[in-house]
């Protein structure tokens, strides 16, 4: 098997794969298998993945390495690395009053999202809630069935990748000689601290140019006329005003 055809860390790759916890299916971007998680309307999307930057659970990502594309596997892996195992700590006692005051009516098995984490109700009791931090997938050992589709040798995806991993957003870029990255300037801060990791990674320097936000609809330029006449009919009106007020005042002096 040449290297062509066999995965490597630093690759980036395109992956099809469903997980696994205890037999049951928890994430997937497999068709058939996203439809039983998530309902018949549900679309995969396309995993791109670089190996060995962690863009995957540890123990998956580091497997990945020596794999042969185009072949599916089954790959196992520990609690320790996949979600990390159960931390005590992580489980809290919350006033039912808490509860209360917004209206919800906490019940075992109940999941919701407190600070930011998804959370598990646990235990009810009295006057108490007891809540568990932990990711829900923490303490199970993993199954993964997974593919490498192919690898990726295109400078944009593989730029696309790492601002969707680092920023969970994609913003717009050129490629030339750098990499341009164009809009406010507090994008330019944010990407900045990462260029050493795009020449690591795509072998190119990231660079900024400032773009302001264009108008983009018909209707704000609309607004923008529409505010326009409206102060030149206001400028109109205060005109005329002291125009009439200049006539009475001349008026008076004449009368007098």
């Amino acid at each position: 098997m040449t290297d062509a055809q066999t995965a490597k860390k630093k690759d980036f790759v395109e992956i099809k794969f469903s997980g696994y916890a205890n037999n049951q299916l928890f994430d997937s971007n497999i068709p058939e298998d996203l439809k039983t998680l998530a309902g018949e309307k549900a679309k995969p999307e396309k995993t791109i993945i670089c190996i060995g930057e962690r863009m995957l659970v540890e123990g998956l990502d580091k497997q990945l390495e020596g794999k042969n594309l185009g072949k599916e596997y089954e790959i196992e892996v520990s609690s320790k690395e996949g979600f990390g195992d159960r931390n005590r700590n992580l489980l809290k006692i919350i006033p039912l009053k808490a509860f209360s005051e917004q209206k919800v009516h906490p019940q075992v098995g109940m999941m919701f999202t407190l600070d930011n984490s998804l959370v598990k109700v646990i235990a009810v009791s009295g006057a108490r809630v007891t809540v568990d931090f932990n990711n829900p997938l923490a303490g199970k050992d993993l199954r993964y069935k997974i593919t490498i589709v192919r690898k990726v040798e295109d400078t944009k995806e593989k730029t696309e990748t790492i601002f969707q991993f680092f920023f969970r957003f994609v913003p717009e870029f050129e490629v030339k000689d750098k990499i341009i990255v164009k809009g406010p300037k507090i994008l330019g801060q944010m990407i900045s601290p990462f260029n050493d990791k795009f020449k690591e990674l795509v072998g190119m320097e990231l660079a900024f140019e400032e773009k302001l936000p264009e108008k983009n609809t018909v209707k704000e330029e609309e607004e923008e006329k529409e505010e326009e006449i409206s102060d030149n009919k206001e400028d109109e009106e205060e005109n005329s005003e002291e125009n009439i007020q200049e006539k009475e005042t001349h008026s008076h002096h004449n009368n007098s």
